[in-house]
């Protein structure tokens, strides 16, 4: 069994050569190409495979995957949205991804955001710089007095609610699906009394038709001005011109933001010394209130372990027709 492994990056290969050590009959090759139309044809002889990107895969790849006799494509990310699922299964391809590669290494990025923000860092980054040392009008607000918003309560969410429950935070929800297993950590409400109630609201929710453009600016005018928001999940799921708009007439307080829409230009690119190409990305950057990270709440060492070991253990499942518990289609 031959798989090809794309656009890997050098932290992964750790992983994938721990995996390939216990798999020693099971050849593996990585690369550090996207799939795309003009790439394609560079799987001939392989059996499986695993990609991580972005960037949307083009629709006439899909029928030259079954061609080339492939019978799965899997992801080692939880969203899939670069994947078209109805090509994909008309040309009988089962696409799976890893949903829970660690959702607490996400919620902890949801905590130091949370409280980065709440405790005005930013701002007090911002003074330190001008070699201003003064403290005056940055008063902190304590995690323990505030009611945090969790929209989207399934793996990632839930565990974000449990750490900020256990540290005393009130934690309201919204889910589409409330699971109710999670009635003594927090209370589900409707996403209006969600966004209205909050101190914080975090973003946990898939990227689907659905949720696009989620956090609009109708949803945003429903939040404090004292409020912050915090999105981990993809960015598609706000309306970048309306949050920008809301920071700038200061209809809510802040916001951290590990995901951007249109982040694959950017986000793991060294633009040192270049032109940034969003004008979005440049008036967020240059805003106090605004943490940006580079789509990163996956970025720990147990996270990228299980996104190797996970996708890979799905592949060869896929190849040999076995049972998976993570094909999306």
């Amino acid at each position: 069994m031959r798989i090809i492994l794309l656009t890997v990056r050098d932290d992964e290969l750790p992983a994938i050569k721990q995996w390939q050590a216990r798999h020693p009959e099971i050849e593996i090759q990585t690369t550090d190409w996207e799939l795309h139309s003009d790439t394609v044809d560079r799987l001939a002889g392989f059996d499986g495979v695993v990609t991580q990107q972005r960037s949307q895969i083009e629709d006439d790849v899909y029928p030259k995957l079954q061609e080339l006799g492939f019978k799965q494509l899997t992801t080692r990310t939880a969203g899939f949205d670069v994947v078209n699922l109805p090509l994909a299964t008309e040309n009988n391809l089962k696409v799976s991804n890893v949903p829970a590669y660690s959702p607490h290494s996400v919620a902890e990025l949801a905590l130091t955001h949370t409280m980065r923000l709440i405790r005005k860092l930013p701002l007090f980054d911002a003074r330190m710089k001008q070699q201003d040392f003064r403290w005056q009008g940055l008063q902190a607000t304590e995690l323990h007095s505030l009611t945090i918003g969790i929209i989207g309560a399934g793996r990632i969410g839930s565990t974000t609610a449990q750490i900020f429950h256990a540290l005393g935070a009130n934690v309201i929800a919204n889910d589409t699906k409330p699971n109710h297993d999670l009635d003594d950590i927090l209370t589900f409400k409707t996403k209006e009394e969600v966004l209205q109630e909050s101190d914080v609201i975090c973003l946990h929710v898939d990227l689907n038709e659905t949720s696009k453009n989620l956090i609009d600016a109708k949803a945003l005018s429903l939040m404090k001005p004292t409020a912050y928001i915090v999105n981990e999940c993809r960015g598609p799921v706000i309306d970048t011109a309306a949050l920008i708009n809301a920071l700038e007439q200061q209809q809510i307080a802040g916001a951290a933001l590990d995901t951007l829409t249109g982040e694959e230009n950017f986000f793991n690119v060294d633009l040192r010394g270049k032109e940034l190409p969003s004008e979005q990305l440049k008036k967020l950057r240059a805003m106090d209130n605004v943490i940006l990270t580079p789509h990163i709440g996956f970025y720990t060492n147990i996270a990228v372990k299980n996104m190797v070991d996970i996708s890979l253990d799905d592949t060869v499942q896929l190849i040999q027709d076995q049972p998976c518990d993570h094909v999306v289609n």
